[in-house]
């Protein structure tokens, strides 16, 4: 059995365990277990701190986790990215109140409050700049207000929480961050285990971003219907019972659907319905 890391509590852990269950793994905790064992897959799936996930995997303690790109940074080890997860996306920001005029590269010698201080440490030091660095588990958002900082670095998703704090990011995200599948180096990749994970996976991730669409066509718009929808290779398309027509069939993308719904329309075609697709290999 291999151990794969899961974060412990929190949306990054939700949604790992909602993809996992996805790709077919049984890991999900009845109560509060530290472990659920696979035995089916072979894996032993370890809630740890989504912290400490980097620091388990880094040691091969782990043979892989899931952990957020910021947090695998922050940890100062070297890790393999095996697979972006597409999930628990967000920005690594700086912020400071809405009134005020001050950017990054005006933080010399200013205090800057975060969780997480060795991106903000690597990121200044990058700009040549010297802060004081203030680190705090929590709550950071409140730290101008009260006195401990002049500026703050946090995971910014939305934005609202720091509105709510009347705060304001400035100057541009200093990393996009997500969910990554992560192991100590890539030859990881070559255990028969988590190559079917990685597939189960990436098969999950890419079936999100299509989906499958159905119609029936005129004969006589057949060809301008598949240069709407030419499919992965080409659409598949069946006679029917009326030799006029021709049902197509053809994966398509998500953000297109609309559009390609309209264009089939307007060409006559009838009968169209559109799936989502669950997995897929390309």
């Amino acid at each position: 059995m291999i151990r794969v890391a899961i974060p412990n509590k929190g949306a990054l852990s939700e949604e790992s365990i909602a993809i996992l269950k996805e790709a077919g793994y049984r890991c999900k905790r009845a109560s509060r277990e530290l472990m659920v064992s696979d035995t089916t897959h072979g894996i032993d799936f370890v809630f740890l701190r989504p912290r400490d996930i980097a620091v388990y995997v880094s040691k091969g303690i782990v043979t892989a986790g899931i952990t957020g790109r910021d947090l695998s940074f922050d940890s100062k080890t070297f890790l393999h990215e095996l697979l972006p997860l597409q999930i628990g996306q967000s920005r690594f920001c700086y912020a400071v109140p809405k009134e005020s005029d001050l950017t990054p590269e005006k933080f010399d010698g200013l205090r800057i409050a975060t969780s997480y201080p060795n991106i903000v440490e690597a990121d200044m030091a990058k700009h040549g700049l010297n802060v004081s660095i203030v680190k705090l588990d929590g709550a950071v958002e409140i730290s101008i207000q009260l006195g401990v900082a002049d500026a703050i670095a946090d995971v910014v998703e939305s934005g609202a929480t720091l509105k709510e704090a009347g705060l304001k990011v400035v100057g541009e995200p200093v990393m996009h961050s997500e969910a990554i599948l992560v192991a100590k180096d890539a030859s990881v990749a070559q255990l028969p285990e988590i190559d079917i994970l990685i597939n189960r996976l990436r098969g999950i991730l890419v079936a999100r971003c299509y989906a499958m669409i159905e119609y029936d066509i005129p004969v006589k718009s057949r060809e301008q219907a598949c240069q709407i929808t030419p499919g992965i290779e080409s659409p598949t398309i069946s006679p029917l019972s009326n030799p006029d027509w021709v049902a197509v069939k053809s994966m398509i993308e998500c953000k297109c659907v609309n559009k390609i719904m309209d264009d089939l329309k307007a060409i006559g075609a009838k009968g169209i319905i559109v799936t989502d697709i669950r997995s897929c290999r390309l």
